[in-house]
């Protein structure tokens, strides 16, 4: 029984990835033709439709819905959220947008998906160079800011399993004290139907949690980033299935 159901789980999985491969193509090429020299306010909205649309074709080859628990706040602040799988950034780019996204520039040389990413202008950030990395972050973070943008960033750094917790860097609250912005948490179980590198996708409900703003006066980025930290990690406690394990100081170290 169990190998019929990874069967299935498995073929509707390839179904998905057809789906996907189609509109990373349909929506990079067009972007490409139409709308990469028009301005991100323009083809911004044009490009983020593709993040809708990969969520409504997962919900349809393999059933992974979400729910959404809390308001996206007016104005520009820092958004730092858990860390688990891709989902998250197809979901977290489309709600929050305008967004500049935090992520490692290998990402945009990758034909078609990373191409398109680089049409939104993303924060890259060359990690081999972890000093012009935060430089760069910080720069850029509160250069977005100050032109009315968000800024998003997964401050574990890397994508953890569910029922673990990564180590959170410092960056995402030293770019909110630098702006007097605030922070908005949220945590999600994404991991649970799109495990990091792992092929199969798992029916099931992806709750995402979106914190009230943390005002980021009268703090330090050490004090940010663990309050922060806390209701991150408190919430993951209410939604994940996924056991957590014994404390450890060894995580993953973000930039």
């Amino acid at each position: 029984m169990n190998s019929i159901i990874t069967g299935w789980l498995f073929l509707r999985t390839v179904v998905f990835y057809l789906g996907y491969i189609a509109l990373t193509g349909w929506f990079t090429i067009t972007g490409l033709l139409f709308f990469s020299y028009l301005p991100l306010s323009i083809r911004g909205p044009y490009l983020i439709t593709w993040n809708k649309w990969i969520l409504v074709w997962l919900r349809l080859s393999c059933g992974v819905r979400y729910n959404i628990v809390g308001n996206i706040p007016d104005g520009h602040y820092v958004v730092m959220s858990k860390h688990q799988s891709q989902w998250e950034t197809f979901y977290l780019q489309y709600a929050f947008f305008p967004v500049g996204v935090v992520l490692k520039r290998e990402l945009l040389n990758m034909p078609f998906f990373g191409w398109a990413l680089r049409l939104m202008e993303p924060i890259a950030i060359d990690r081999s160079n972890p000093n012009a990395a935060l430089r760069y972050i910080q720069e850029e973070g509160v250069k977005r800011l100050q032109q009315g943008k968000r800024v998003l960033i997964f401050p574990e750094g890397t994508r953890t399993p569910p029922g673990q917790k990564g180590t959170y860097a410092r960056s995402g609250a030293n770019i909110a004290i630098s702006a007097g912005a605030p922070v908005v948490p949220v945590a999600h179980n994404a991991g649970e139907c799109w495990p990091a590198r792992k092929f199969i996708k798992s029916p099931g409900l992806v709750t995402v949690i979106i914190g009230e703003p943390i005002p980021s006066t009268d703090t330090n980025s050490r004090e940010l980033t663990s309050t922060v930290s806390h209701w991150i990690e408190s919430q993951m406690l209410s939604i994940s299935q996924a056991p957590t394990p014994p404390a450890s100081e060894n995580g993953p170290q973000p930039v």
